[in-house]
């Protein structure tokens, strides 16, 4: 135990030197939640980075609810890299925080650090994606969309509208996400549960964009390049669908007219991009999880029974439903 506890200080100062993930520290919130006998509650949050605005509005959510309720966040940025996060998570257990949230970049590697978590008592909440453990009583819960839903739900759709077109055959080509992360995993497996209600639909290219617009731009770029002729773009998120865009327009195309483009998220900019006729479908996902993301953690700490997948339900955004939407969209 006590190799352990130099371990992890090691650990949390190996952070403190900038060589692990990106730590704001310790956020001070006004207010009054406690973890029991009126401490003030603290917990650590590790978030995957800020590579879309999507992640952005989570992160902002997950602060504001913290500030709201007088908690007190410990903040790490594992800048997209697993071990960082692994890192922030040892941190966070050396300092003695109440629980923890993670949104985890990949769904594999976690036995070993969600044990240590549990053997010191601390709960810890999954936002937005799931991990793959061989006891899922390492985590309270997870607080998450529907990937797989969200996938069929824009295949569906872009099934729907290429029905009745004469072509024999209409190329998809496809932007995923970071490979190994849940929401590329099941986006892609629900997309192509979709596109099979219209047979003519079929993917010809596939490359990762890392849920970022510069990959997402370079991808396309990729893909116009290569020859093979596509109708439609299925991008697993927003950001790189509008890098997509940017490509596509430099190449001297419409797009949205040229090649009809679904993409998941929601985000505003999207949304402008869909009045703007840029962008045909966006998939909403829900970022602001700080709400029910503090909730589980304040019922796991009181010894509540919690499900294990708590799902956020999400929506389709069309043109005419972006304008009507647009002005109060928080993120």
């Amino acid at each position: 135990m006590r190799q352990w506890v130099a371990w992890a200080a090691a650990a949390a100062m190996a952070c403190a030197a900038g060589c692990g993930p990106k730590s704001e520290g310790t956020e001070a919130s006004g207010g009054a939640a406690s973890g029991g006998g009126g401490k003030k509650l603290t917990v650590g949050f590790s978030q995957i980075g800020a590579e879309s605005g999507w992640r952005t509005a989570e992160t902002q959510s997950i602060r504001e609810e913290a500030a709201k309720r007088g908690v007190e966040l410990k903040f790490s940025d594992a800048q997209q890299k697993q071990e960082n996060q692994i890192k922030a998570i040892r941190s966070f257990l050396a300092q003695k925080v109440d629980a923890i949230i993670l949104a985890p970049v990949v769904e594999t590697g976690w036995d070993a650090v969600l044990r240590e978590a549990k053997e010191a008592g601390v709960p810890v909440v999954l936002v937005d994606r799931g991990v793959k453990v061989q006891d899922d009583s390492l985590y309270a819960t997870l607080i998450a969309s529907d990937f797989v839903a969200e996938g069929r739900m824009a295949g569906e759709w872009l099934a729907e509208q290429t029905k009745n077109r004469p072509e024999a055959e209409i190329g998809i080509a496809e932007l995923q996400g970071t490979p190994g992360a849940a929401p590329a995993i099941d986006r892609k497996k629900g997309f192509e549960q979709g596109i099979a209600k219209n047979p003519k639909l079929k993917i010809v290219l596939s490359q990762s964009g890392d849920f970022t617009r510069t990959k997402g731009k370079e991808a396309m770029e990729a893909f116009l390049k290569s020859g093979k002729k596509f109708g439609a773009v299925f991008a697993h998120n927003d950001d790189m669908a509008l890098g997509a865009i940017q490509a596509i327009e430099e190449a001297g195309l419409k797009p949205g007219k040229d090649l009809l483009i679904v993409s998941i998220d929601g985000v505003r900019d999207a949304f402008q991009a869909l009045i703007d006729g840029k962008l045909n479908l966006t998939v909403e996902c829900n970022p602001l999880l700080g709400p029910m993301a503090f909730d589980a953690v304040e019922a796991a700490l009181a010894g509540k029974k919690l499900p294990k997948w708590t799902v956020v339900q999400d929506r389709m955004f069309d043109r005419e439903a972006a304008r009507k939407e647009f002005a109060s969209r928080k993120y």
